[in-house]
């Protein structure tokens, strides 16, 4: 019998990807294919199919199509073809299958993520367009980007031959010429493009993530300077839902492209894949918030292991995860031919330097240097004017009436208002001394700015935070107040930089409160124009000399060595475990069946904090226990979710849907 055809008595049968959030759905469907629908149910489109309980019509995807006996078992039918565009690719169903089942989770809930809403209008306007031309790699722009790539010996055999690097990116900026306007972005940006160069000629695709739209602004600014914007597909959170899906059809099409994105943009499924590029892997937004929880950097490795691609992952710190990577092979650090750093002063190691001033005598002196020439950065840990109150008398935090949350000032001489619920706390009163008077716990951005620039008069003061938002600033002389992570980039660099706030943020309650620390601090430090003073005030000890020194990989190894015996992430992963006293116990149990070998210290609780609030628990397991770790923590929350569905169809009380939630790879386990 050839291809193609059907034996005598057998049906086509589609197997179906339900998009539904219940964890017992899980899993393919089978149903039959009606003769209609034949030519249109292929491998990868939207469906609609039935469900056995009351009728239902639910939403879904053809993964595979397959053939059976027509008498070996009752099937449904599909009820109809959503649309004929395979929007699923196999390859994006494997990666998504692979992802959720490391995190204990659905491959649905990953598909949500990766796949957008359909849009008709831009579908139809896809389907008649023709299909886009190959883009080409200009000789000049290969040559640029083999220079780019030739500062990191190795960088180039590595991105061809599918390998795993650990970059440390240069802390400078680079003059890109985008358009007719000349700009500065980071040298990280121009690697990164450069990269993307290399594959594109190559003829495979290259994905580009990035933690927010800053970064994406300056890596868009480095590939147009190589004239490859006609190749980048965007991937990112300001785009509407047609841009979103007229992106992802584009990237459908068998040509080579580059993606550009944030975290959602590691699963972009772009034809030939030939590298998966990840900047600043510690950035927070990297983490997805949605289940199941999956961080980019995590994404990003089962891809390149599927895919066989090559995997850069860069920035100016090196995070315990990749440092960790490295250390045992299955990462390379690749150093640069030629080692650059800033010009760090520690402030808490000078003598004379008065330990409580908030801007020291020589930091000062520096930006009134710098001022001459060009603007300053002072980066401090919070925004707003006052972001905490204490009592004037008993120094005790001043917390609101109604939820009991901080308050804070946005400005000198308001009415304190709490930073949870919004209220304004008029007639306060300290609870432990009936004062009624409140003073500054800290300074915010714009208290800082009001400060310096009465320190600093006639000088321009600019305010970069969350309300706030500043990309960019000129090289005219002006003082730039920027809460951490907001910094924008200065034409030319920063003359001086003064990092402000050091020892306030060190105290903050948090497993990864130093390497978060050096991030900042090191991010910072790359803004400064070549030899401009950084000075670190305040601080001293590991952090600061790993700073000094930058020896940011150093500092990650030693993290490392610290945590191993105490048996914390990323030396292990961590599970947390979070439902109801019967729920939670069934889950540890589970685990314990599946690795019998686990340490008596391994579980952490289960822990029912006071009131209504849920059990939670802490599981670490090594990372060559994971797959039975996850197999049995996903078998449990299915388990706990028919338990639930079975009492709510016997007339029991009513109760919440998927009661028992794990999350896989908890950065920071807190009880």
């Amino acid at each position: 019998m050839s291809a193609g055809e059907r034996a005598p008595g057998a049906r086509r049968i589609a197997r179906v990807l339900v998009d539904s959030p219940l964890p017992q759905l899980d899993r393919l469907f089978d149903y039959t294919i009606p003769e209609h629908l034949a030519a249109s149910a292929t491998p990868g489109v939207r469906v609609r199919v039935p469900l056995r309980t009351a009728g239902r019509v639910i939403d879904g995807y053809i993964v595979e199509l397959g053939e059976e006996d027509a008498a070996d078992r009752p099937l449904s039918e599909l009820d109809a073809v959503v649309s004929p565009v395979p929007v699923l690719p196999e390859h994006l169903y494997r990666l998504a299958r692979r992802v959720a089942d490391r995190a204990a989770g659905s491959a649905g809930d990953v598909l949500r993520l990766a796949v957008p809403k359909r849009m008709v209008r831009v579908e139809k306007m896809w389907q008649a367009s023709e299909p886009p031309p190959a883009p080409v790699v200009g000789s000049a722009s290969r040559t640029i980007a083999g220079r780019a790539l030739a500062e990191f010996p190795g960088l180039s055999a590595a991105i061809a031959g599918g390998g795993r690097v650990a970059v440390d990116a240069p802390p400078r900026l680079a003059r890109v010429v985008d358009g007719d306007a000349p700009r500065d972005v980071g040298s990280w940006a121009v690697l990164f493009a450069a990269a993307a160069a290399e594959t594109l000629a190559g003829g495979r695709s290259a994905v580009l993530v990035v933690p927010d739209y800053r970064d994406q602004d300056q890596l868009e600014a480095a590939l147009a300077a190589l004239g490859l914007i006609d190749a980048v597909v965007r991937n990112d959170a300001r785009q509407s839902g047609p841009e979103r899906y007229a992106g992802y059809l584009r990237v459908l099409s068998p040509v080579p492209c580059i993606v550009v994105g944030n975290r959602s943009a590691v699963y972009a499924p772009v034809h030939a894949p030939g590298l998966i590029a990840l900047w600043d892997d510690g950035d927070p937004l990297l983490a997805e918030p949605l289940s199941p929880g999956v961080h980019a950097r995590d994404a990003a490795l089962v891809r390149q292991e599927l895919d066989g691609c090559a995997l850069v992952i860069a920035g100016h710190t090196r995070t315990t995860d990749v440092e960790r990577l490295v250390g045992v092979g299955w990462m390379h650090d690749l150093p640069a031919a030629r080692r650059t750093s800033p010009r760090v002063v520690l402030s808490a190691t000078r003598e004379g330097e008065s330990r409580g001033s908030r801007v020291p005598s020589a930091a000062f002196a520096a930006a009134r240097l710098a001022l001459e020439s060009g603007p300053v950065l002072v980066q401090v840990a919070r925004p707003g004017f006052a972001p905490s109150l204490v009592c004037a008398d008993c120094r005790r935090p001043a917390r609101c009436r109604h939820c009991g949350g901080p308050l804070r000032a946005r400005r000198q001489g308001a009415v304190p208002e709490c930073g949870w619920c919004g209220r304004a706390a008029t007639g306060w009163t300290c609870p432990h001394c009936a004062s009624e008077r409140v003073r500054m716990a800290s300074s915010g951005s714009e208290r800082t700015a009001d400060e310096l620039g009465r320190a600093f008069p006639h000088t321009r003061v600019i305010v970069a935070d969350g309300d706030h938002p500043v990309a960019t600033v000129d090289g005219r002389p002006a003082l730039v107040i920027a809460t951490r992570g907001a910094e924008p980039i200065a034409t030319g660099g920063y003359r001086a930089v003064l990092l402000l706030d050091g020892d306030r943020m060190l105290m903050a309650d948090d497993l990864r409160i130093g390497e978060s620390c050096l991030r900042w601090w090191s991010n910072a430090a790359a803004l400064a124009a070549p030899g401009a003073p950084v000075h670190l005030v305040g601080v001293a000890g590991p952090v600061a000399r790993a700073l000094a020194t930058w020896t940011q990989p150093a500092y990650a190894r030693s993290e490392l060595v610290e945590r191993a015996p105490l048996r914390m992430p990323p030396t292990v992963r961590v599970a947390a475990v979070e439902g109801t006293v019967r729920e939670v116990d069934a889950a540890l149990a589970a685990v314990r069946a599946a690795l019998p070998d686990l340490d008596s210290d391994a579980v952490l609780g289960p822990l029912t904090p006071p009131g209504e609030a849920p059990t939670r628990a802490l599981v670490r397991f090594d990372y060559p226990q994971g797959r039975a770790a996850t197999e049995a923590l996903r078998a449990a929350v299915v388990a706990a979710a028919l338990r639930t569905r079975r009492r709510a169809k016997g007339g029991g009380p009513p109760m919440p849907r998927n009661t028992l939630k794990v999350r896989v790879d908890v950065p920071d386990p807190d009880l």
